[in-house]
C-alpha cells in the first residue's frame, strides 16, 4: 500500500506565491491546499487536518497571529506544526511568533529549498511525537502495530483489549478535560495492575484514544483481566461529579446519560493462528464485553 502523502495548508493572501508554493510543494509528493483569509484558513484547518501549516502573519481579515493563537487553542488543532512566513524581520515579531507556538520563522524574501527542508524537518518531528499519546505518554500507532506483529511470532502469547464504552458522551457531557482526566487515570490503573500482576516483560500502548491493548503471557493474562475489569468498575462512579452518582443507579430510560462502560476481551495463541494486526483487533473487537 502507498504511503498517505502529507498535507500542506498554505494560508498566504500574495495569489502568486500562494500558486508558486503550491505548485512547488505538489512536485515535492504533498497534497497541498491553499486559503487566501485568515478566517478561511482557520475553517480550512479543521476540515482538511493538514500536517503542516505555513501561515503568513498579514492576511486581508485577521492576521496570522490571531489565526495561530486559535489553532493552538483548540484540541483538535494544536499540534499542527505552523511555520511562518513573513516580511517582518524584527526580533519583536518573530518572538510573538514562537510565543504562539510556532515551529518555525521564516522572513520573505526566502530560499524555497530551504523552506522545503524546514518544512521536512517539522513534519518528520510531528510523525515522531505523535508515536506516544499526548493524554497518557502511551505508545500507539506504528509502535503498537509493529509490536502486535512481533508479539505474534512468539510461541506463546495473550493480548489483551481493554476498551471505554460511551467516551464520547462523556467528552460531550463533561468535556475535554474530564474526558482527558479519565484516560489518564484509567491508564495509570492499567499500569499498577501489570506491574502487581504480569511476569515483568508486560506492554501497554493504545489501539485508540480510548481503548487500551495489553500484552501478557497467556499464564497471568486471566487475572490481568479480572483484576482490570474489577478494578475499573469500581472506580467509574468517582469519574462523574457527586451531582450525577446517584442517577447511575437507576433503572434504563430514568437517565439521560449513556454511562462509561468497561469492555475487555482476551485472544491468545492457544485460540488459533493469527498472523496480522488486523485479524487479532477484528477477534478482539469481536469478542469483548
Amino acid at each position: 500500500m502507498d504511503k498517505e502523502k502529507s498535507k500542506i495548508l498554505i494560508i498566504e493572501d500574495d495569489f502568486d506565491l500562494a500558486e508558486m508554493l503550491n505548485s512547488f510543494f505538489r512536485v515535492q509528493g504533498y497534497d497541498v491546499f491553499t486559503s487566501n483569509w485568515g478566517e478561511d484558513g482557520i475553517r480550512a484547518v479543521i476540515a482538511i487536518r493538514p500536517d503542516l501549516v505555513i501561515l503568513d502573519i498579514r492576511l486581508p481579515d485577521i492576521d496570522g497571529y490571531e489565526v495561530a493563537r486559535r489553532l493552538r487553542s483548540d484540541r483538535k488543532t494544536m499540534e499542527i506544526p505552523i511555520i511562518f512566513l513573513t516580511e517582518r524581520r524584527d526580533r519583536a515579531d518573530k518572538l510573538q511568533g514562537l510565543e504562539l507556538g510556532a515551529d518555525d520563522y521564516i522572513t520573505k524574501p526566502f530560499d524555497v529549498q530551504e523552506l522545503k527542508l524546514r518544512v521536512r524537518n517539522a513534519i518528520r518531528r510531528a510523525d515522531l511525537d505523535s508515536l506516544t499519546n499526548p493524554v497518557t505518554g502511551l505508545p500507539e500507532g506504528q509502535v503498537v502495530l509493529q509490536r502486535v506483529q512481533e508479539w505474534l511470532k512468539n510461541d506463546s502469547w495473550a493480548i489483551l483489549l481493554v476498551s471505554l464504552k460511551n467516551m464520547e458522551a462523556f467528552h460531550e457531557q463533561y468535556g475535554f478535560v474530564a474526558s482527558d482526566d479519565v484516560i489518564r487515570a484509567v491508564s495509570l490503573m492499567l499500569n499498577n495492575t501489570i506491574k502487581e500482576t504480569g511476569a515483568g516483560e508486560d506492554f501497554i500502548g493504545h489501539y485508540s484514544p480510548n481503548e487500551f491493548l495489553i500484552f501478557a503471557d497467556p499464564v497471568s493474562a486471566g487475572v490481568i483481566n479480572e483484576r482490570i475489569r474489577s478494578r475499573l468498575e469500581k472506580a467509574l462512579d468517582y469519574f462523574y461529579p457527586a451531582k450525577d452518582r446517584d442517577q447511575r443507579n437507576k433503572p434504563a430510560g430514568h437517565t439521560n446519560l449513556d454511562w462509561l462502560v468497561v469492555q475487555t476481551a482476551v485472544l491468545s495463541s492457544s485460540d488459533g493462528s493469527y498472523t496480522s494486526f488486523e485479524e487479532v483487533i477484528s477477534e478482539l473487537s469481536r469478542r469483548k464485553k
